[in-house]
């Protein structure tokens, strides 16, 4: 990106000298310019930490990326609306005739972006795809239990089971369950897809790897037409020329938002702190396939020598709860009453001595390039020491990091995991389901076929009741085996212009702006 002299001026002076009142209101919640009117039109500059690694939903490892496309290009079935409930979008209605088959009735006002009609064979078309082993895709495992997608009629179709899967709902209703025009498919059949092309209210027009992705408004849309008639999502990986792009104008979002940049920005009278609670949680995690890490002693050794408090407070100034789970407290499925390990340095080096390790050994703990995730590996250096581990902090392009962690290439690694549904199945199976190891998210490398039954029965249990019962019992395993430290639940950050009105972020963290408009 080039630098004017008045940004690089700005943004030597934005930590010192901001003008104006500070507020600590959340944008989605006040109009701060009240007298001034929304319009239509414009365009809507969304300056981001890191570029999509794709805009393919088939392919698609992360919520980073699938927030760029996610109700934007690309709509599923159903989606969920503010509360989070489950609501009625490319399908109008749907039922389930028996414990193998659901049924959806399409809408026949739709058309994909190319022009193409949506109906049940585009449906087909789609998951025909996913599912497809010649394919490759990753998100095929989310949707395993899918024997067959028939198209009853023109408007009409069925989703046939190899088992029942209660869940079925919330999956259609993540970025995996978007739908793809038909000719965008034969066009670029299993690799890549790199012109998406949806449903959606808006047109993709570009993407520049590293620096933009440009999509235009929709005019042909079925449902309520964007507010803004393009969007840009820029890459600029340094949060203090985030914000000054929003202070000058140049931009009207900045996401991520660090906690440390959190004073500046409620200190400033262009730009205020946008917060939400999310889905997912922070968290330490152990591969399993490298030593020590295999060793549950080591594990448990290390989830007994780090002080979460001190970490929560010092290092994310408590924005984000502490965490008991690698479930956020507003997901199906929550067990409240599980405990993590406490901090005991004794108790440490007591399971360090028996493992074999009575003075310790070296690791490496691998972050990705975001100011809280050093700090936090930082603190956690220093904390491992008491009990003579030495750490070694490998700090990559989100990118990288994402790679190798999905790779095995890793000992420890902090990581997040924000669940796309709303459903603690999106986090079990992913996360720690034998089938899902690797890039499906079960970057632990774990395996446990206690955990992988509960979870299965889990995925067929029509009583919601039952379902937690279930998924109490895998969490108490998880932390049993000593997978993983819970760090934090996850609140949602940016970085908002105060000219801006309608912008939120949702609990699976998804950026949500088409009801976005500047005034």
């Amino acid at each position: 990106m080039k630098w004017r002299l008045g940004r690089f001026l700005l943004v030597m002076l934005l930590a010192i000298v901001i003008t104006g009142c500070s507020t600590k209101e959340d944008v989605s919640t006040e109009d701060n310019n009240s007298g001034t009117a929304k319009k239509d039109g414009g365009t809507l500059v969304i300056a981001r930490l890191s570029d999509a690694e794709n805009l393919d939903h088939h392919f698609m490892s992360t919520i980073n990326a699938a927030s760029v496309t996610r109700s934007k290009i690309y709509e599923g079935l159903v989606g969920r609306d503010k509360n989070a409930e489950i609501k009625p979008l490319l399908a109008e209605e749907w039922k389930q005739l028996d414990d193998l088959t659901w049924e959806f009735k399409l809408r026949q006002d739709v058309k994909f972006h190319d022009g193409t009609a949506f109906n049940a064979d585009a449906v087909k078309a789609t998951f025909n795809r996913l599912l497809d082993p010649n394919v490759g895709s990753p998100r095929a495992v989310v949707f395993k239990m899918v024997k067959e997608v028939k198209a009853v009629d023109e408007f009409t179709v069925q989703f046939i089971l190899s088992e029942p899967f209660s869940p079925l709902l919330s999956i259609l209703a993540s970025h995996e369950g978007g739908i793809i025009s038909p000719k965008a498919i034969e066009k670029f059949g299993k690799e890549i897809i790199n012109e998406p092309n949806g449903t959606g209210p808006f047109v993709f027009e570009s993407w520049t790897p590293g620096q933009e992705i440009v999509f235009t408004k929709n005019k042909e849309y079925w449902g309520t037409k964007a507010n803004v008639d393009k969007v840009v999502f820029q890459v600029v990986p340094e949060e203090t020329t985030r914000i000054s792009m929003l202070e000058t104008g140049e931009a009207h979002i900045a996401e991520p938002l660090s906690v440390p940049m959190m004073s500046t920005v409620e200190a400033s009278s262009k730009v205020e702190v946008y917060r939400s609670e999310g889905f997912g949680t922070e968290y330490i995690g152990f591969n399993f396939q490298n030593e020590p890490f295999n060793d549950i002693r080591v594990r448990k050794a290390i989830s007994h020598a780090v002080e979460m408090d001190s970490i929560i407070k010092g290092v994310y100034n408590n924005v984000g709860k502490k965490a008991n789970s690698l479930l956020g407290s507003k997901v199906f499925g929550y067990h409240a009453d599980m405990e993590a390990y406490e901090y005991n340095l004794n108790e440490a080096k007591k399971l360090l001595a028996e493992a074999g390790y009575p003075d310790g050994f070296e690791t490496t703990l691998k972050t990705m390039d975001s100011k809280e995730r050093i700090n936090m590996a930082e603190v956690i250096q220093s904390q491992l020491k008491g009990i003579g581990v030495k750490v070694n902090i490998q700090v990559l392009e989100y990118g990288t990091f994402v790679e190798q962690a999905n790779s095995g290439d890793s000992e420890m690694f902090i990581l997040s995991w924000r669940n796309a549904t709303g459903d603690a199945d999106y986090n079990q199976y992913n996360l720690f389901h034998t089938n899902s190891q690797g890039a499906a998210g079960n970057t632990f490398f774990y395996s446990n076929q206690e955990v992988d039954r509960l979870i299965d029965a889990a995925r067929k249990e029509k009583d919601p009741n039952k379902r937690i019962e279930l998924y109490a019992k895998s969490q108490e395993l998880e932390m049993e085996d000593a997978i993983y430290i819970p760090v934090r639940v996850i609140e949602n950050l940016a970085a908002v212009a105060k000219n801006v009105d309608g912008f939120e972020i949702s609990p699976s963290g998804y950026l949500e702006i088409n009801d976005v408009s500047i005034k």
